[in-house]
């Protein structure tokens, strides 16, 4: 079977992109993995500080190697957003397959620094591992928003400068890189920012590494097509299947309120996110 680091290039190779999506539970894995394994494509689990809290490290790993080892199968663990170098050993020590670190609110200087370091230790510990960087600010929560969150202004200045790209890159040693490109956290309701395609061209010449798009949820088919184009290679998202599982959730509960069994209560909400799923699957892979 590929390592990440080879399913990566060959999506670069490619043209396509790998599908990174985030599970706070069970159902979302079994979503994620059933739609993958029939399209036939590899996909990315990511789990953020605050899903690993809830699902457990450990567990979190035990689960998508049983998957990978029982089916044969490319389905990779990432630790997202991870905002500390003890988090990130916390993810490499327990087994994930890459690890984020993400000092995007910090110093140029001291991102480099901490994200080197990471480096450095997850390379130690797994050869293998990839190690991925964020440079820019795109927000920090998974919600539906009625506009921009506060503080978050996405003109041309607040983008991941080019030469700040390389330099972070260049020094830091990482083997992926995020950058700010017009992306969000989150859905905003009053319409998603339109995605910089050139500058994520100029990002991907600066660096010459996989470049990774967060904030995806909300974004139009056309500018993740582009973006694709472009030069990014794992598309990240959260919110979208967060809110089909939710919704659907509420929907079954107010039509079977006498339900209490968790297996048949949470079925509709399965079916919801492999819809979306599979949608941004054939998006990403060109199918």
């Amino acid at each position: 079977m590929k390592t990440l680091k080879e399913v990566v290039a060959d999506a670069a190779e490619r043209k396509v992109a790998v599908g990174h999506f985030n599970i706070s539970n069970i159902e979302g894995l079994n979503a994620i993995f059933a739609v993958a394994k029939k399209l036939g494509v590899p996909v990315i689990i990511g789990t953020s500080e605050g899903e690993r809290e809830f699902i457990g490290v450990g567990e979190a790993v035990a689960l998508v190697k049983s998957l990978r080892e029982q089916y044969d199968y490319p389905i990779f663990l990432n630790a997202d957003h991870t905002y500390s170098f003890e988090k990130v050993k916390e993810a490499v020590d327990a087994g994930y397959d890459s690890v984020i670190f993400d000092g995007a609110q910090l110093p140029l200087d001291e991102n480099i620094t901490i994200a080197k370091k990471c480096v450095e230790y997850a390379k130690s510990v797994n050869p293998n591992i990839l190690v991925e960087a964020e440079l820019g600010y795109i927000g920090t929560s998974s919600k539906v928003w009625d506009s921009l969150p506060k503080g978050v202004e996405l003109d041309p200045s607040m983008l991941t400068s080019p030469d700040d790209a390389k330099k972070f890159v260049t020094e830091s040693g990482v083997d992926m890189f995020a950058p700010a490109v017009g992306n969000v956290h989150g859905i905003i309701k009053s319409g998603e920012p339109a995605l910089n395609i050139e500058h994520i061209k100029k990002i991907k010449e600066a660096v010459g590494i996989p470049l990774v798009l967060h904030g995806a949820s909300g974004n139009s088919d056309d500018d993740i097509r582009k973006a694709i184009a472009a030069g990014i290679n794992i598309v990240h998202i959260n919110t979208e299947i967060r809110v089909a599982y939710r919704d659907a959730l509420q929907k079954f509960e107010k039509e079977n309120p006498d339900e209490v069994a968790p297996y048949k209560i949470m079925k509709d909400s399965v079916a919801a996110m492999e819809e979306v799923i599979e949608r941004k699957l054939k998006l990403f892979n060109n199918l």
